[in-house]
């Protein structure tokens, strides 16, 4: 590395190292390391500062999350580089700068792909609507309860058992449970905590911010001889052939839908909207997605989702006006 500044030979390789480990789910440490020409222990330091790239009033694994605290690295949220976003013409331009400072940084290897990225995003900007649709992402990960994420940490760097109060979205609602750390993942923009669930008798992950109370316990974590952490190159909660699928048309509002989640099939429809299908494993959990579109998402298939939909839309209404009367 060049003593005299470091910070021209690290920046290209932080840039590069990201499509690199895209590319290579589950790549060793050293196996990487080499390929950079640094020691382990520099890549590891490299993948940190990476790992706390994030965006303002949020933390770390916002644009880029990585699991690397095991021998292997993974990139487990890629901020939806798997599908090509729409982009205004303020965030082409954006872009725009960002690349030209980026092609006159030293030390970048691949200046020509610079260029035709350039070339592409000036084209974009010259077509792009100042009224664009914003693709948002949806119940972001909300600050920990006040000394939950201290007592996780402890817990997963002294291997020590946890108790824990939390609430489980999917079904609504809130359980006591005792668990055997095993790490902490970013994946998604949120962070979990992978462990042992004793109550379940599974390997399960628990959102930091659905943690309403944690506690480390004296007895040492001891999670059985094969429970072994999942594996994210594939993201979070892939879909699975066996689970349900639905068919979602979503308005313009609603498309960061279909760039958030995994989706089987994706439709372009007029004005704008959206046809996806999608799988999902808890059905209530789709109830409530679409409940939460607001109208601005409905079901198209199956029949009786939609029907669900409609009935439970129909009480909310019901239960609002009996407020609003008394």
């Amino acid at each position: 590395m060049n003593a005299s500044n470091p910070s021209q030979e690290r920046l290209p390789r932080l840039l590069a190292l990201v499509p690199y480990l895209i590319a290579r789910p589950g790549i060793a440490v050293d196996e990487a390391a080499a390929d950079f020409g640094v020691s382990a222990k520099q890549l590891r330091k490299d993948l940190e500062l990476l790992w706390m790239c994030g965006l303002p009033g949020y933390g770390p694994g916002d644009l880029i999350d990585l699991s690397f605290e095991g021998e292997t690295i993974t990139v487990t949220y890629d901020a939806g580089m798997r599908r090509p976003l729409r982009m205004t013409a303020s965030e082409a331009t954006a872009l725009l700068v960002a690349l030209r400072a980026l092609a006159d940084t030293p030390g970048i290897p691949d200046t020509e792909a610079v260029q035709r990225a350039l070339s592409k995003v000036e084209e974009a900007v010259g077509r792009a609507e100042q009224t664009g649709v914003v693709v948002g992402l949806a119940d972001r990960e909300g600050p920990p309860v006040p000394g939950v994420q201290e007592a996780v940490q402890q817990g997963v760097t002294g291997h020590r058992a946890l108790w824990m109060r939390y609430y489980t979205a999917s079904r609504d609602e809130i359980s006591e449970r005792t668990v055997d750390p095993m790490r902490l993942v970013l994946a998604d923009g949120r962070t979990y905590l992978e462990a042992w669930c004793r109550s379940a008798g599974a390997v399960r992950r628990f959102r930091l911010d659905r943690i309403d109370a944690a506690e480390v316990l004296a007895e040492p974590a001891q999670p059985p001889a094969d429970a072994e952490p999942a594996d994210l190159s594939a993201g979070l909660f892939p879909p699975r052939p066996e689970q349900p699928s639905a068919v979602l048309e979503l308005d313009p509002e609603a498309r960061w839908v279909s760039e958030y989640y995994p989706v089987d099939e994706l439709t372009e429809l007029p004005d704008g909207r959206t046809r996806v299908r999608m799988r999902y494993a808890d059905r209530s959990w789709m109830v409530r997605l679409v409940l939460g579109l607001g109208g601005r998402g409905r079901v198209a298939e199956p029949a009786d989702l939609a029907a669900e939909v409609r009935e439970r839309a129909a009480e909310a209404l019901s239960r609002a006006r009996g407020l609003r009367a008394g």
